[in-house]
């Protein structure tokens, strides 16, 4: 998940004026209008307290006290990124990062954020839009107290709007539609399905009469960049209206995205439906009009401007957005391409988180999942009545089967342009199945529990777009789950740790036409021999783990984004010339080449892209591969089988204190996360 975007093609035209028709506020208004948001005062009373690690609780007369508490706190960690994503909303981040803001900026005019809000916020509840202002006016505070981290002052006031905005400029970044501009600004006639950026997670639930000790257990497992817009962020919550819950939660939301309640709880993986189509327009000869039902139509058009900043200043360049009766327009070099997407109109996102978070049942829950304003990711539900369940969350259009959808569709036919979507009950559901347990790790919806009880495409016929994707990861879980009768606390953590690859997978299979390639080379004899011998895991055990690791991460990258890898012989020759190149040798121990690495914090990591302890990293200036996504935060919750209290751990790479080097809590955690231990957290309650 990335709520910014890289947008090829974007020109930055007109650098060179940058003394002409620009705006510069003065520092003595940009002051004036931070200092009169000092008197901001939040709904109700409420207090924030830190544990031993700085994971903040907050607790608030209300839920919307909580939600300016909660911005609060998060400010005390973070306030720069959550600048970010709200600037990205308002359409200001070139202002601040330049190129790359701008970028996301012209996406979130592209796909018209304003006008969506305007469109569709009175569909929101008003107690949704208290809480969205009760979280801006958080931040309105913190800002007016700490003038100096404050990026750009003319955006302040924030207001609940600019919070539910970053809903629905992030929801579709959660199904590649911002891969499928990039392509097509990048000229691309057919936009392959995503970047090579493996956005995935692990995600298990075990019904009582499968654990050792009769309890209900929920594993949340994400995998995330483990900085920036898309990193968790832990928290914990206590209102006195009766919202009290723990997990977390991404920068610009009020409310916590995956974790528990003292009733029940869920995780999400991201999950690959197609829930995005694109047409190519036949365009008159001015290019300004379309053909569709072999009648002409008139473009819409708007100019919009970026702000930049080009060295010291912030230059306003125009831009053209175009749409058609089918969505947003982007123009190339091979065409006038449409793209529409699931749920483009829809504002209720951060409604039904709030909602989700306040439920006390299964069936209240259920019930809040068929507003389907969350267009896509899995869940996987657990509660204290020993429910678990697995649900296909994709808000996928009705769609004529007989159609090829994934290809780029004639733009000049109103039958292909859907309006309606499939209903709730069309979903893939899969509830209390008799193997005791559910799992997720980015696959397909029919591998979901023990083969007798899974759900199958026949029982969803004519449903269009569900995915067909496996990862080694369900094929590694499957096999250690379907091995025991009975998970103890051991056995849950042995198979969420799991480091081994299987070699009937698709990563497998390429890796082992990548070592044959090499071998058949017949110039990489000692790299090859290394790698005939491997276990197959990324325990850190063997020699040649980390060797293996450089050439496993390479071929994911290219598999998740649906690339042809490059030939195997030439990647093996490549990890075997950065190995000498800084190690002198090929069996560098993994200690000492995969870390983690943050401030004065330097410790060994085992796992690897794809496995069950999944783990991204980053070549780092002395030849070490740094972890910088995979796993990222981790939640276990445990409901006793007596009905006492839920038993919550949990862990995340760094520490609470995400922006503050200097803080203890920037890496306090990084140790305890690399030897895969976890810490206790205690579900709040309002006092």
């Amino acid at each position: 998940m990335k709520p910014f975007l890289r947008i090829a093609g974007i020109v930055l035209l007109g650098a060179f004026l940058l003394a002409a028709g620009l705006s510069v506020s003065s520092c003595a208004s940009n002051a004036a209008r931070l200092s009169a948001l000092e008197s901001t005062a939040p709904p109700a009373p409420y207090r924030i307290e830190r544990d031993a690690y700085g994971v903040p609780t907050i607790y608030g007369e209300t839920d919307a006290a909580t939600a300016f508490g909660l911005a609060y706190a998060h400010s005390e960690d973070d306030f720069a990124t959550i600048q970010r994503q709200v600037l990205a909303v308002r359409g200001e981040l070139g202002a601040v990062d330049g190129e790359a803001g701008a970028q996301a900026d012209y996406f979130g005019k592209l796909i018209n954020v304003k006008g969506q809000l305007a469109a569709g916020i009175d569909t929101v509840s008003p107690q949704a839009r208290a809480m969205a202002q009760g979280y801006a006016d958080g931040l309105n505070l913190y800002a007016a107290q700490h003038p100096k981290e404050v990026f750009r002052p003319q955006v302040f006031p924030l207001t609940g709007e600019d919070v539910i905005g970053g809903f629905v400029l992030v929801s579709p970044l959660f199904f590649g539609v911002d891969s499928i501009v990039a392509r097509l600004f990048g000229n691309g006639e057919i936009p392959p399905d995503r970047e090579p950026e493996e956005r995935g997670s692990n995600a298990f639930a075990f019904a009582p009469h499968r654990t050792a000790d009769g309890s209900t257990v929920l594993v949340s497992n994400s995998h995330q960049p483990w900085e920036g817009a898309a990193a968790w962020y832990e928290a914990r919550i206590a209102s006195g209206e009766g919202w009290s819950m723990q997990g977390a939660l991404f920068p610009g939301s009020p409310v916590i995205l995956m974790g528990h309640n003292a009733h029940l709880g869920w995780t999400n993986t991201v999950n690959r439906a197609d829930l995005t189509d694109v047409y190519k327009l036949v365009l008159d000869k001015s290019g300004k009009r379309y053909q569709i039902d072999g009648e002409w139509r008139d473009l819409d058009h708007r100019h919009v401007w970026l702000k930049v900043k080009i060295g010291p200043v912030v230059v306003p360049i125009r831009q053209s957005v175009w749409g058609s009766v089918h969505g947003p327009v982007i123009k190339n070099k091979s065409g006038a391409y449409a793209i529409r997407y699931a749920g483009y109109g829809e504002v209720r996102q951060f409604e039904q988180y709030y909602k989700l978070s306040r439920t006390k049942s299964l069936e209240e829950w259920r019930e809040v999942m068929a507003m389907q304003a969350i267009p896509a990711t899995n869940y996987i539900y657990a509660d204290k009545l020993g429910n678990i369940a697995y649900l296909y969350n994709a808000r996928l259009p009705k769609r004529d089967p007989a159609m090829a959808w994934e290809n780029v569709l004639p733009g000049d036919r109103s039958d292909l342009i859907w309006t309606e979507y499939e209903p709730p009950e069309r979903i893939p559901f899969l509830l209390n199945p008799p193997a005791g347990y559910v799992v997720n790790s980015n696959n397909l919806p029919w591998l979901a529990t023990a083969p007798a009880d899974d759900m199958k495409p026949e029982d969803y016929p004519g449903l269009v777009g569900v995915e067909t994707w496996m990862t080694n990861r369900i094929l590694r879980a499957k096999t250690l789950l379907e091995s025991d009768d009975i998970f103890d606390d051991a056995d849950i953590h042995r198979i969420k740790f799991d480091k081994g690859y299987d070699k009937a997978s698709r990563l497998g299979e390429e890796f082992t036409a990548a070592v044959e390639d090499a071998r058949a080379a017949g110039t990489l004899t000692e790299a090859v021999a290394l790698l005939d011998d491997w276990d197959w895991t990324a325990d850190g055990q063997g020699a040649a783990d980390s060797l293996a690791l450089i050439v496993l991460q390479e071929l994911q990258w290219k598999l998740y984004a649906r690339d042809m890898p490059r030939p195997g012989r030439e990647i093996l020759a490549d990890a075997d010339a950065q190995l000498r190149r800084h190690f002198g040798k090929l069996d560098v121990p993994y200690a000492d080449f995969a870390r983690l690495i943050r401030g004065k914090a330097d410790f060994p990591l085992a796992g690897g892209p794809e496995t069950l302890r999944a783990l991204l990293y980053r070549p780092a200036e002395d030849g070490r591969y740094t972890a910088v996504g995979g796993d990222s935060f981790m939640l276990i919750v445990k409901w006793p089988g007596d009905g006492g209290a839920p038993v919550t751990k949990t862990i995340y790479p760094f520490g609470a204190a995400m922006g503050h080097p200097e803080s203890p809590h920037y890496a306090d955690q990084s140790e305890l996360f690399s030897k895969e231990g976890f810490k206790i957290s205690p579900l709040p309650e309002y006092n």
